[in-house]
């Protein structure tokens, strides 16, 4: 385990905490809680190899180089040898706590990894920064001198949203949110009734000899997604449900009926040097026939105005309606090296990981120097940012502030670039504090996103924030209704119906959420704090057990202890929240004082989250832990220090 020894940079071999274990590379030596787990050589590698890529997945592949280097050993030795590792650790593969196994990909940890005995922030408290961070300098950021503008026309590229992450997880537990991925484990939802002209568009499959093409083929997809999100009269059905199906084998009829969709489109892709073939076709789910299918032959050079074509004509036969024939032309970029560049980043960015994102931007920044006018990879540049920022990868005054840069590059070069405005959304959300400059982007990014004469959904994020549960719960269902399978938008209504009282429609959406996506930090977290508002804490003590997040597991634990009358056990869990965690998440440590009535030292804790912009902080007015301080003339008045309604 070189590369893991060589993060002490020539000092002893370093110790790390994975949860409630601790690991000493030196003596090859796992503990919890002062004993020791004998792990027999093979497995103490497993877990070295795991602990050096956390957050990122290791693939079985490279698990077989790393544990077994020189050695010609199955495939199933690694499922073999985790099963043996999970079991040492007391593991569960159907609850994980410790190893996640991400199916077709690899495995990963959930838990943060924390180097053992950093240094200390001002008042004493330990920090622990994760193995793996970025300590390497980032180019300087383009700028736009110089640069002519080009547009658009405001399609509606996706953002990797960080709503969710924002509200749940913060800063605190960048490992432990894969939603995108781990969705892929996923249960499936019921059914959802069908609507005639509507569609769902699939990856397009690969064909080329090396399979290396797979991020050209998702792209493929992912733009015909925003040309026929268009047309007003198409009901298309989000990215992320889409891509659920990505590699699997189900029948497009069971996916249409799964996506209540009338039409499905799928295709391949194969490009070799600078000529392009692509291949598609478009079923009509209710008979299982081809509606239509095309093989193109083309340069490289004209991917955009194919993509077109493909777009324009599955609205034809869908008779949607007349108006997307006349969409203006889309922008075109100078550099097909260029345009790569960028599909490759969105590629990378999908993996929400460190390694990913570090790629994104290096893909981004490269798109960007072939190309300096090039729109939508600046905005992707910010996206990436701001994730980096949001999962504490990398400090977050750089990586908000670079993030800030890269999105009013795109908006100077195309003023209706929607996810650069969602990402100064976010941006103004989280770490300035500012709504209304957050409102004003969201605006003007939906404005972008919309079909011609289609109606804004407001957007739930910022309506929480701002204890607007009605639009809140407008804004989640139009986004449910965009993205069926999308566990986040399921996360959203559960919060929503918990502000509002629900109790009932909250655990339905929360269920449906752990659902779709098993590993989704704090679904479990927030399903238990329904059964406390349901005063059932003994139901809601094994809910928070479930969650994949150490941190939301030592705040659920205090939470339903202290209900529960079991003092000591609330008192422990709190003390080991403040030893790991009081360098990220000082609001959630303000959490257990305020839900325990301890309301002086809740508003310590709160003004040291203020201190530190906790990216946690500003939705304490929506956390219902925080209830029992709102009649305290100190919780109004830190409200309007932050601009929040009382």
């Amino acid at each position: 385990m070189q590369s893991l020894l060589a993060s002490a940079n020539g000092t002893a071999p370093p110790r790390f905490r994975i949860g409630d274990l601790e690991v000493d590379v030196g003596k090859a030596e796992v503990t919890r809680g002062g004993e020791n787990i004998a792990l027999p050589k093979l497995s103490f590698d497993l877990l070295c190899a795991l602990v050096n890529a956390a957050p990122a997945i290791v693939t079985n592949d490279e698990l077989l180089e790393r544990v077994w280097p020189g050695l010609q050993v199955s495939p199933e030795s690694v499922a073999q040898r985790v099963k043996l590792l999970r079991s040492a650790l007391g593991d569960d593969s159907q609850q994980p706590r410790y190893i996640l196994g991400v199916r077709g990909r690899g495995y990963r940890l959930i838990p943060m990894v924390e180097k053992i005995a950093e240094p200390k922030l001002p008042g004493g408290d330990a920090t622990h920064p994760p193995v793996n961070a970025p300590n390497a300098t980032i180019p300087d950021e383009p700028t736009a001198q110089s640069l002519t503008p080009k547009s658009s026309n405001g399609r509606p590229r996706r953002v990797v949203t960080v709503a969710a992450v924002l509200i749940a997880v913060g800063a605190a537990v960048r490992a432990g949110w894969h939603s995108w991925s781990s969705s892929h484990n996923a249960v499936q939802p019921s059914t959802v009734a069908m609507v005639d002209k509507s569609i769902a568009v699939l990856p397009f499959a690969d064909m080329s000899e090396k399979k290396d093409q797979e991020y050209f083929g998702d792209g493929m997809a992912e733009e015909i997604i925003d040309l026929l999100v268009q047309s007003p009269g198409l009901k298309v059905i989000g990215r992320t449900s889409s891509f659920q199906f990505k590699g699997k084998s189900e029948d497009l009829r069971s996916i249409a009926k799964l996506l209540g969709v009338a039409y499905v489109l799928e295709g391949s892709v194969r490009k070799s040097g600078d000529r392009l073939r692509v291949t598609a076709q478009l079923v009509d789910s209710r008979n299982g026939t081809p509606r239509w299918s095309q093989t193109y032959d083309r340069a490289f050079n004209d991917i955009l105005k194919l993509q077109d074509e493909i777009a324009t004509k599955v609205v034809r036969l869908v008779e949607a309606d007349a108006f997307f024939s006349e969409v203006v032309s889309r922008k075109t970029w100078r550099s097909p090296e260029a345009y790569t560049a960028y599909l490759q980043g969105q590629y990378a960015l999908d993996r929400i990981d460190q390694p990913g994102l570090e790629q994104a931007v290096s893909d981004f920044r490269r798109a960007l120097d072939l190309d300096p006018a090039f729109a939508d990879a600046a905005a992707a540049l910010a996206n990436a940012y701001q994730l980096l920022g949001a999962y504490a990868l990398m400090a977050p005054a750089e990586a908000f502030e670079k993030g800030r840069l890269a999105a009013q590059l795109a908006i100077q070069l195309d003023p209706r670039q929607q996810v650069a405005h969602e990402v100064l959304g976010n941006i103004h959300i989280t770490y300035d504090w500012d709504w209304p400059a957050a409102e004003r982007e969201f605006k003007l990014g939906a404005a972008a996103a919309a079909p011609q004469g289609a109606a804004l959904p407001p957007n739930p994020l910022l309506s929480l924030t701002m204890g607007r549960w009605d639009d809140a719960l407008e804004g989640t269902n139009a986004s449910i209704a965009w993205d069926p399978l999308n566990p986040e938008g399921y996360y959203f209504l559960g919060l929503v119906q918990l502000c509002r009282g629900r109790f009932p429609e909250a655990e339905a959406a929360l269920r449906r959420t752990v659902e779709l996506s098993p590993a989704f930090a704090f679904g479990h977290y927030d399903l238990a704090l329904v059964s406390l508002a349901r005063n059932e804490p003994a139901k809601a003590l094994m809910e928070f057990s479930k969650d994949p997040s150490e941190p939301a597991r030592l705040v659920g634990s205090a939470l339903a202890n202290f209900k529960l009358g079991n003092k000591r056990e609330s008192d422990a869990a709190l003390a080991q929240m403040i030893k790991s965690y009081a360098g990220y998440s000082p609001s959630g440590i303000a959490t257990v004082y305020a839900f325990r009535g301890e309301s002086d030292e809740a508003f310590k804790w709160l003004e040291r989250a203020y201190m530190q912009k906790d990216a946690l902080l500003y939705a304490m007015n929506f956390r219902t832990e925080f209830n029992g301080l709102h009649d305290d003339p100190r919780y109004k008045a830190f409200l309007k220090k932050m601009n929040l309604p009382e």
